[in-house]
């Protein structure tokens, strides 16, 4: 039972707070790296858009969590999961709307609106090794809206202006979709790796059921890093030195 605290614990830490997600993950990792699971960092940038949406483009985003790998009885396979503390999906290159206030609407006129929407994205997938150094996967990812909002934006008068609206009310809390990669690791073991992932999401984000279904897409750019696998290497290697004295 005891084994299983601390990653519940580190979860409940990171769903609060990113730099404690980053602080718990230095301080913990090499406790949550052991022979058949692999703990670490997993960050990079993304670039969402919303399929359904007749305007819109994709936009560069960052986002930041945490991986478990999972060894089973075949080598070639692995559990992944974790959860992507700050993800942050949308699109950008939308129209402006009215505001209800003729100044603002005036100031953003010219202007377009980037639309943001913040999750807690937690990866199910399965890993297969295609190589020592390439895998792919293919899983699914269930999400959690935090906060959802329209960046109103424009050059006005030499100024660059924002102006954000909450649109939680307008967007589902939860979303679902699939989730597909490829990834390279960097250096053999423990090494670093670089994953390129899809998105493809299935749940109409929108709560009008007036407005045409609305689904989340993107492509993310990721860097997996392991956390203290030196200290877990070491440990279990005295540990093994112990048993054979």
């Amino acid at each position: 039972m005891k084994s299983y605290l601390l990653p519940v614990i580190l979860v409940l830490l990171a769903a609060t707070e990113v730099r404690s997600q980053v602080l718990m993950s230095l301080i913990f990792g090499d406790k949550l790296n052991t022979g058949k699971v692999e703990f670490g960092l997993d960050g990079g940038v993304n670039f969402p858009d919303i399929r359904g949406l007749d305007e819109g483009q994709r936009q560069a985003l960052f986002n930041i969590g945490f991986y478990f790998d999972i060894k089973t009885k075949n080598p070639n396979w692995l559990f992944h999961t974790g959860v992507l503390v700050k993800s942050t999906l949308g699109t950008s290159g939308l129209p402006v709307y009215s505001l209800g206030n003729p100044e603002l609407d005036n100031v953003f006129a010219e202007g377009e609106v980037r639309r943001k929407i913040n999750y807690f994205n937690v990866p199910i997938a399965i890993k297969y090794r295609l190589s020592e150094r390439i895998f792919v996967l293919g899983g699914i990812m269930p999400a959690l809206r935090a906060r959802a909002f329209d960046v109103f934006t424009n050059s006005f008068q030499n100024n660059d202006l924002e102006f954000s609206v909450d649109i939680r009310d307008q967007i589902h809390r939860l979303d679902f979709g699939l989730l597909s990669g490829i990834g390279y690791r960097v250096f053999k073991g423990y090494g670093m790796n670089i994953t390129f992932r899809y998105y493809y999401g299935l749940t109409d984000i929108v709560i009008d059921d007036t407005s045409p279904d609305q689904f989340n897409n993107s492509l993310y750019l990721a860097v997996g890093i392991p956390i203290g696998v030196a200290k877990a290497r070491a440990r279990m290697e005295e540990k093994e030195r112990q048993k054979n004295q």
